[in-house]
Order: structure tokens, then C-alpha cells, then sequence
């Protein structure tokens, strides 16, 4: 592994300078046929109100927090152990051991898991915690020193203004140093000896057959694309768009971009014509990059069909594309089959082949765009979110590192596609920053059955699994069998993304997929931020099935009320965070006035995050899910008004309000209110009609999983829809509706309860 970052200590020393070896007596519940089981544990508890029967090491908690600032309040809990004696009252087990109930709330390492890994104990995260808030500027220049820089970056390290009352908003990090991603991805990995290594193994959606690539043979790919798209005029500053499914072709188009300083925006290949147009309006691309089309399963859908009326369109706004590098996908669709458009597009295999296998790299300021990743708000038109190089660079490769606990031979795979950020920071860049073998799969992970992930999982001996909850609970209802007939026996870490995991599911995939053996690194995190910002590190914490635990190294989250005070302690309220860190997005692209407006007015002096967030007695983090008008699906954001904007596009639809309920497997569904057109009746015909007006417009993933006729809908007497009512509706808390007196029409409410049902 490339050795860049903090070196973190491999012994057992935990709180001082020796450790205490202790019997860790472990609590089980009643049912249980055994009573109690004790097991040698090398550590110390980090949490009061611990495992039943822990015998706490004089005087060493003391020891942990001697220094601490108002910076730890997030652990200053630790403080609360007693200098002897035994804590009691909560159900813990360690790593090895099943969570048996409910009543089991903490996931200890084991101390072999924890000698091994680079964060070993609370002392040591502690130690890295303090520095990375007390000295930023040091911290962050020992990491980012381990890379490539042509040219180092000046004074000061950073610069930010997070206060919009002292002027514009402005985040910069390592401004003047010049490097490149590509570069550090590729040709630093050949050239420390990790030529051959296995970069990427490629699994498409029909299982049976393979494909992979060296680091070298990687970066050879990755040159000819980098030289065709130089010979074509994109140059630096230039945009491309990639409108790609998970083949190999994916990654290769984000590293030629990124080699030639040209910014890729990358959008995922479910979206509709219609939004993949918005995005080409918005950024001007020279080229547009896609292929003839994807098996998604069993079902084939023709990309370069909707990448053709994108184009229609975004031609209707003025804005003309004049190449579409298109790559055949012979295993979905044969070139003889693929609508074509002579004189703009162009066989991806009939050309970049015949390219040289060699690039010169286009060096960069840390501070030049790298890419432009569109996502969705509480308005109608996406936001075309921008990160910069050297930042990003440095971030999603630490957070990487620390949060999955990567060491060389570890094989890693990341479920996500590249069309959202997981599939830029934890599928591409941070894992291959660190000289990481990824697995990239095309298809499905139910097809042809539920045990699919699994069998790629033994196939490929993968350690560290790096998922959603929407998969982890879709897996979970199918039935453990499809797990359990695979060995899976070379996972190390699991992983979770995209959204809160709810406890039960957490439980399941720690029990089931990862055999009780495997720590799950929780990781909340956003599009803007770049890279984690709350997340387990697998050995140093105790888990909590949930939460995700505490933040990584130079995030300060805050949780404030909504005046935009700081609340200490246990508290819930709105997530911010006060200071910046390198993966920080720099502005929304073409619209630095909405950047501010959205994440920085609300609470003055901080990065609002638009997610609520509850901190307990003992510090833990537990994300509560959005609080703006977005709806979180499947991991994927999406804006009630562009769910509304679709809706109220078809012909017979008057009116329409959105808003998210639970759902067992997607983490949130979408609940639509549609007022018809006078006269029109409702009907089930009409309802799948305004379905499929929203699978055209922005995607089948935002389709509604419920639509309500509505008569009309709540609305104060100024006219604004009282979305806190339809919540209650939609979720059935009829009890729950509070005071329906000040609306416009308080027998709507009545109204839409009676056609709750229908």
C-alpha cells in the first residue's frame, strides 16, 4: 500500500503507555442458553455504562481525556468511568460473537482485529482527533506530502469563510500546489512496483465470465482515451459528460478527464433524457460519452437511444454537441441494432485503440475543478456540485484508508455506481489512491438470484463489502439461505452508505453476511462533502448497531436548534458542521449565490448539512434522515419539487405534493397528492400514467410508490401546502395531525383520510 498518512501505532497500547489485560465477561440475554461467556480482551471499555463485568484499569480514564478541549465534547462521556470497579447495564458482545436480540447494543473489536488495525484504540483516535482540529494545517500537509506534487502548495495551507455575514463563502486547500489525481491513481502505483497488481475485476450482469486489469494495463487504457479526447480539442477547464453503465470504460473516462484537466460530469445511466439534457444544458460539454446500451438483469436498456433525444433537446436550448464517443456493449446490443447519427457518433473501439498507450499529464492546481456531479435540491433545477483536485484528492484517499481499515491484500467492492459520488470517491479515486484491486460489477445484485453478491464475494475472495441499507434489506427480506449456501469467508469489513441503517438491519447484515466477525463502517457523508464525515473506524470504537459513531479526522460537527445555537451533550436537532475539511465542495457550479443560500444562510457561520441528528449520553452520532424537502431513496436525493414538477407536467394532473414515508426496503418511498383537472375522474389507468410521467422525466428510481387523489390539498390561508399534514397522512399518524384550524380549507384534511385507501 502507498504510504502516505499518519502512522498509526500496531501494538495493543491503549489507554497510557501499557495496557491492562482484563476478562471480558459479556452479558447475554435471558433467553439465551448461555448464561455468560468470557473471553480474554486485551482493551479497555471506551463507553461508561459498559459490558456487565468489566473491571476497569486504575486511573487510565483520566489518562485518555487529561488534555481535552471543548473540541472532544462528542467523547468527553469517556471521562465518566469510574477509576475501579465494574460498570453495568448494557448488553455487549465482541467481534466473533452473534448479536443475539435487540437487547444487544455494542459491537467491541476483538483485540487480534485491533492490534492489526491503523487505528487501534479510542487513545490513538483521540490523539489524530485532537491534532487534526488543534493544527489542521500540519495534519493535513503530513497526508497530502505523501502524494505526487509537481510543485508544493504555498501559505496558508487553507483559507475558508463559512460566515456569509463577513463576505462571500470561499473554501481553498492547498491552493499553488500543482498535481494530478490521475497521476496519483496510476502512474505513482506502476512506478512503487504495483504494475501488475490488479487494479479493477470486472463482473458483468451475466454471470459466467470476467474480465481484469492491471495497474498498468489500466493506465495504458486510460492514456488512449486521454490522447483521442486531446486530438478531438478537449482541453483543460473543458467539460465531458459521461453517461455510462458499470463497466470498465466508466472509471478509464473519469481518469483519461482527469489526466488532461478536462472536468467530467458523470451521470448516472438510470436518468431520463430529459434530466440528462438538464445536466448538458448546464455544463456545455465538447463530448458526451456513453455506450449502445446495459443488460440490467434480464432486462436491456438502449442508453445511446436516450443519450440521442438528450441531445434533441438540450439542441432546442441552443447547446450542440458535436461527438458521441460510444462504446459497443456487444454482450447488451450489437452495433447493427444501435441507432446512429453519422458525423457525431463514433465507435469507441474503432478509434481510442489506435491511440498511443503513453499521455503526458495536464498538471493542475489543487484548486482547478476536477468534476461537476449534479444533485438534487429542493427546487426543481439539479445542483451542479463542484470539487476541486488537490482537496478531494487527499481526502477520499485518508478516509478510505481509515474507515475500512485497508491494508494491500485487500480486495474491495463498493456496490454503488459511478453516477452518484460513493462511485467517484469510493469506487474510483480513493480506493485506487491507495493501490487498491476493486471490483466493479455491471448487473444486478438479485440476478439471477438473491444470492449474487455472495457468489461474487467468493469468486473474487473479496474482504471489505461496501454497500446501501436498501440492499441490505432487500437481501435480508429474500432469506438468509441465499447467504448462508456461500463460505464468504474472506470478508473482513462491511460497509453502509447512502442513508441511516436502521438497528434490525444492521444486526442482519453483522450476524448473517458478515458471520458475527466483520465491524461495519457506518459512514454518513454527503455529495458536497466528498468523502465521510461521521463513520465507525473499524478498530477503535465499539459499535453501536445504527449509529454512525464518531467524526473522522478534522470534522466538527455541531448539532444546533433552530435559532442556530449549539446544543451540548444528548440533544437531537439539525446537523451542521463549524470549520472546513479538504473534500469540501467549493460552490455549486454557475450559481455561487444558491451554494450560499442553501448551505451556508440557514445557520450563519456553518455548513449546514439539511440532515437532522440526535447525539446520545455517550456521544454517538445517529442521523435522522432529511429535513429540507428532499426525499433520501434508496440512497439516492431526491427534490419533492422535481418529483412535483413532473408530475403537474401531465395534462390532467392540476396539482401535486410530495413528500417521503417510510419504506421497508428503499429507506424512504415516495408519497404523491395529485389534484386532477376538473371533470377528470380518477382511475388506475391514470394513476400509471402519472408514473410513467415521472420514470420519463427524471428516472424509473423516482418513480412515486403511492399516489393519493386529492380534491385539494391542505394550505395555509397564503397558500403554502402544509407538507407536515400530508407526512402524518401519508404515514397514517392520524392521531398526530395537530391543529388543522388555521388552513384555507380545514375539510381537506378530512377529505384526503377518506381517500387514503383508494
Amino acid at each position: 500500500m502507498l504510504g502516505f498518512g499518519i502512522a498509526a501505532a500496531q501494538s495493543p497500547v491503549i489507554f497510557g503507555a501499557s495496557f491492562v489485560k482484563s476478562s471480558l465477561t459479556v452479558a447475554r440475554p435471558s433467553a439465551s442458553a448461555s448464561a455468560s461467556a468470557s473471553v480474554s480482551y486485551s482493551r479497555l471499555c471506551c463507553r461508561p455504562h459498559c459490558c456487565r463485568g468489566l473491571p476497569i484499569g486504575i486511573g487510565m480514564a483520566n489518562q485518555i481525556l487529561k488534555t481535552t478541549t471543548s473540541h472532544f465534547s462528542h467523547v468527553e462521556s469517556i471521562s465518566k468511568l469510574s477509576a475501579a470497579g465494574k460498570i453495568s447495564g448494557v448488553n455487549a458482545v465482541v467481534l466473533g460473537e452473534a448479536l443475539a436480540s435487540e437487547e444487544d447494543e455494542l459491537v467491541f473489536p476483538n483485540d487480534e482485529f485491533s492490534r492489526q488495525a491503523l487505528v487501534p484504540s479510542p487513545k490513538k483516535y483521540l490523539e489524530m482527533y485532537k491534532r487534526s482540529v488543534e493544527d489542521p494545517a500540519g495534519f493535513w500537509s503530513d497526508i497530502a506530502s505523501q502524494f505526487y506534487w509537481k510543485q508544493k502548495w504555498g501559505r496558508p495551507v487553507f483559507s475558508e469563510n463559512f460566515d456569509v455575514r463577513k463576505g462571500n463563502v470561499k473554501i481553498e486547500w492547498f491552493k499553488g500546489g500543482i498535481t494530478n489525481i490521475c497521476y496519483n491513481c496510476l502512474d505513482r502505483n506502476v512506478e512503487s512496483g504495483n504494475a501488475d497488481k490488479i487494479a479493477i475485476y470486472w463482473e458483468p450482469n451475466d454471470p459466467g465470465s470476467q474480465d481484469s486489469l492491471t495497474y498498468f494495463q489500466l493506465l495504458q487504457r486510460v492514456c488512449q482515451l486521454a490522447n483521442y479526447l486531446k486530438d478531438k480539442g478537449v482541453k483543460k477547464g473543458d467539460a465531458v459528460v459521461i453517461y455510462l453503465p458499470m463497466i470498465m470504460e466508466l472509471p478509464i473516462a473519469m481518469l483519461a478527464c482527469a489526466r488532461i484537466g478536462a472536468v467530467h460530469s458523470v451521470v448516472f445511466a438510470g436518468f431520463s433524457a430529459e434530466s440528462l439534457a438538464q445536466r448538458i444544458v448546464d455544463c456545455k460539454p465538447k463530448v458526451v460519452l456513453t455506450c449502445n446500451a446495459v443488460k440490467r438483469g434480464s432486462k436491456v436498456i438502449t442508453l445511446k437511444e436516450i443519450v440521442d433525444a438528450a441531445l434533441v433537446e438540450s439542441a432546442k436550448s441552443g447547446i450542440l454537441v458535436d461527438l458521441c464517443l460510444t462504446y459497443e456493449n456487444k454482450s447488451a446490443m450489437k452495433r447493427e441494432s444501435t441507432k446512429w447519427r453519422e458525423g457525431r457518433d463514433v465507435w469507441w473501439q474503432d478509434v481510442v485503440p489506435k491511440y498511443p498507450t503513453t499521455c503526458e499529464v495536464e498538471w493542475v492546481d489543487a484548486e482547478d475543478p476536477l468534476f461537476l456531479l449534479y444533485t438534487s435540491g429542493s427546487t426543481g433545477k439539479p445542483k451542479g456540485v463542484l470539487h476541486t483536485t488537490g482537496g478531494y484528492m487527499v481526502y477520499t484517499a485518508t478516509t478510505f484508508k481509515y474507515a475500512f481499515d485497508y491494508k494491500p491484500s485487500d480486495i474491495y467492492w463498493c456496490t454503488a455506481d459511478c453516477g452518484w459520488i460513493t462511485g467517484h470517491s469510493y469506487v474510483t479515486y480513493g480506493p485506487l489512491l491507495n493501490g487498491a484491486t476493486i471490483v466493479v460489477f455491471e448487473g444486478a445484485p438479485n440476478y439471477p438470484d438473491s444470492g449474487r453478491c455472495w457468489d461474487i464475494v467468493d469468486k473474487f475472495k473479496v474482504t471489505i463489502f461496501y454497500t446501501a441499507p436498501t440492499l441490505v434489506r432487500s437481501l435480508m427480506r429474500d432469506g438468509d439461505e441465499y447467504v448462508t449456501r456461500y463460505p464468504r469467508k474472506s470478508l473482513r469489513v462491511l460497509g453502509s452508505v447512502g442513508e441511516p441503517i436502521n438497528p434490525s438491519a444492521w444486526r442482519w447484515f453483522f450476524n448473517v453476511v458478515g458471520g458475527s466477525r466483520c465491524p461495519i463502517s457506518d459512514t454518513w457523508w454527503q455529495t458536497e462533502t466528498g468523502g465521510f464525515m461521521i463513520t465507525p473506524l473499524p478498530g477503535a470504537w465499539p459499535q453501536k448497531p445504527g449509529s454512525a459513531t464518531f467524526p473522522f479526522f478534522g470534522v466538527q460537527p455541531v448539532i444546533v436548534d433552530e435559532k442556530g445555537a449549539e446544543i451540548e451533550g444528548e440533544c437531537s436537532g439539525y446537523l451542521c458542521v463549524k470549520s472546513s475539511w479538504p473534500g469540501a465542495f467549493r460552490t455549486l457550479y454557475g450559481d455561487h449565490e444558491r451554494y450560499e443560500t442553501t448551505y451556508f444562510k440557514p445557520f450563519p457561520g456553518y455548513y449546514f448539512s439539511g440532515d437532522g441528528c440526535r447525539r446520545d449520553k455517550d456521544g454517538y452520532y445517529w442521523l435522522t434522515g432529511r429535513v429540507d424537502d428532499v426525499i433520501n431513496v434508496s440512497g439516492h436525493r431526491i427534490g419533492t419539487a422535481e418529483v412535483e414538477s413532473a408530475l403537474v407536467s401531465h395534462p390532467q394532473c392540476a396539482e401535486a405534493a410530495v413528500v417521503g414515508i417510510e419504506h421497508e426496503v428503499k429507506g424512504q418511498g415516495i408519497y404523491a397528492f395529485v389534484t386532477l383537472v376538473d371533470g377528470v375522474p380518477y382511475s388506475d389507468e391514470l394513476r400509471k400514467s402519472l408514473i410513467h410521467k415521472v420514470r420519463n422525466q427524471i428516472g424509473a428510481f423516482a418513480a412515486p410508490d403511492k399516489v393519493h387523489w386529492a380534491p385539494g390539498l391542505p394550505k395555509t390561508r397564503s397558500g403554502k401546502i402544509m407538507r407536515r399534514i400530508l407526512r402524518k397522512i401519508a404515514s397514517r399518524q392520524l392521531n398526530e395531525l395537530g391543529d388543522t384550524s388555521t388552513l384555507a380549507d380545514p375539510n381537506v384534511v378530512e377529505q384526503l383520510i377518506a381517500l387514503a385507501d383508494r
